[in-house]
């Protein structure tokens, strides 16, 4: 027994100072982000986010809404219904891509068409389901053929999913900020279902990445991933887009095809922009409002097409920027520090699991522990930026969805681990048959449309 303690002893000490080494080091990158963040809030006033300045149209040719869509009968009329109460903008179309074989969509889409003309369902070619990107080219298709036979010209394309709760003031903001951006991005805000830890944890993602991350990386002049929604496209970009990949803008091949495309705009030298704006009648944030998956198989599922496609694929496809672009390789590496977190953090669970079992071996066995487990200074320093870390996460989530929710993100930070450990194993697998040369096919998710977005309530 007494070997078996000095191998637990030995096995607990080394995969400590792994894990706290690791934790160390991507303490310090976050930290560096939340520090920017500050600095840049401060030199511009620190307070709410700027209420939209409404203006003239900038122009008079319409927006153009593009929906992506398979297997989405139980929301899609509803999503549908919605944006055409919610909307204030008048000049607007809104595309929605559907397959043959899939019926009740079809039938849920044509139902809300017969009754406004603004909504144009596209009906692809090639049984569903194929890709989301592989939708989308069809809707750029059926947009330029539409321009061609009734002699108009798209003045943006807005990307949405068929989930998605829109806000009022959204085409305005476009209207008025895309006549000097080629790309504008909204935030993107997580409803969170009650008792969800799951559900929850996408709010608190999502508010520090679209609080903190995002804002930073855009004034930092980093090229911008898009969410894939709440994205405005100009029509001019858009077409350089299919220029230089033979007609279809969207990547099919792509898991991420959002991600990518906001790095390939930064690359054919695209003025990106994210923003943050109020309602300047309620103060509320413009921004794109859906549930999220809320069971664990369904997260990681998700999880994992995003690790497997920005992570990995994405590294292989995307590469990285020019070497003088240091702010832009900066977070790039840190779109791809999975690779490492989550094994870092997988071992950091194991780490203190084999602490509790040298402590109970040693009181068992009556044996004093050899040494020190972990340097005081890297203790001292691996706990203040943890601390750090859940702070600023409980901050963002509170200034999103107030203070309770806040306190509930510290749970939730340890749902958002085992989310990970779950997603990885699955990502890895689809990154080697992507590798080995299998279709990607569209991998989605079941999808809930909140019933007061239904009815036109904020």
């Amino acid at each position: 027994m007494e070997q078996l303690t000095w191998i637990v002893d030995v096995a607990a000490r080394e995969s400590m100072l792994f894990a706290a080494t690791g934790i160390m080091i991507g303490g310090i990158d976050d930290a560096l982000v939340d520090l920017l963040f500050l600095w840049f809030a401060l030199r511009r006033g620190a307070g709410r986010d700027p209420a939209l300045v409404l203006q003239s149209p900038v122009s008079l040719d319409p927006m153009i809404i593009f929906v992506p869509v398979w297997d989405e009968a139980a929301v899609i009329g509803a999503m549908l219904t919605a944006a055409l109460d919610r909307y204030n903008c008048r000049r607007y179309r809104i595309y929605v891509g559907v397959y043959p074989n899939d019926p009740r969509t079809i039938a849920a889409v044509a139902d809300v068409a017969a009754r406004d003309p603004r909504v144009r369902m596209v009906i692809g070619a090639e049984p569903g389901p194929t890709t989301k990107a592989g939708c989308l080219n069809t809707l750029w298709q059926a947009l330029l053929d539409d321009e061609r036979q009734q002699n108009f010209r798209a003045w943006a394309i807005v990307l949405h999913d068929a989930e998605d709760v829109v806000h009022p003031r959204e085409l305005e903001a476009f209207d008025t900020l895309i006549d000097v951006h080629d790309v504008v991005q909204l935030p993107v805000v997580p409803l969170i279902r009650r008792g969800s830890l799951v559900s929850g944890h996408y709010a608190d993602e999502f508010a520090y990445a679209h609080r903190v991350h995002q804002p930073v990386r855009n004034r930092m002049g980093a090229a911008m991933p898009l969410a894939g929604t709440g994205c405005a496209i100009t029509r001019t970009m858009m077409a350089r887009l299919a220029d230089e990949r033979g007609g279809a803008p969207f990547d099919a091949g792509s898991l991420t095809e959002d991600y990518e495309m906001g790095l390939r705009i930064a690359a054919l030298g695209g003025n990106a922009h994210f923003a943050r704006l109020r309602d300047p009648d309620d103060g509320s944030l413009i921004a794109v409002r859906a549930y999220f998956p809320d069971t664990l198989r369904a997260a990681s599922r998700q999880k994992a097409r995003w690790i497997a496609g920005i992570v990995l694929a994405g590294w292989d496809r995307m590469g990285w920027a020019r070497s003088s672009a240091l702010c832009d390789n900066w977070m790039r590496m840190r779109d791809r520090r999975a690779v490492l977190s989550v094994p870092i953090v997988a071992v950091a669970y194991g780490a203190a699991l084999l602490w509790i079992l040298a402590g109970l071996l040693h009181l068992t066995m009556q044996i004093a522990p050899r040494g020190e487990r972990l340097a005081p200074w890297m203790t001292i320093a691996t706990a203040i930026l943890l601390m750090w870390r859940l702070t600023v996460r409980v901050t963002c989530t509170a200034s999103c969805h107030g203070w309770r929710e806040g306190g509930r993100a510290l749970p939730r930070f340890l749902m958002a681990n085992l989310v990970a450990l779950c997603a990885a194993p699955r990502a890895m697998v689809q990154y080697l048959l992507l590798l080995n040369g299998r279709h990607v096919a569209w991998d989605k998710t079941s999808h809930v449309f909140p019933s007061w977005a239904a009815t036109g309530a904020a």
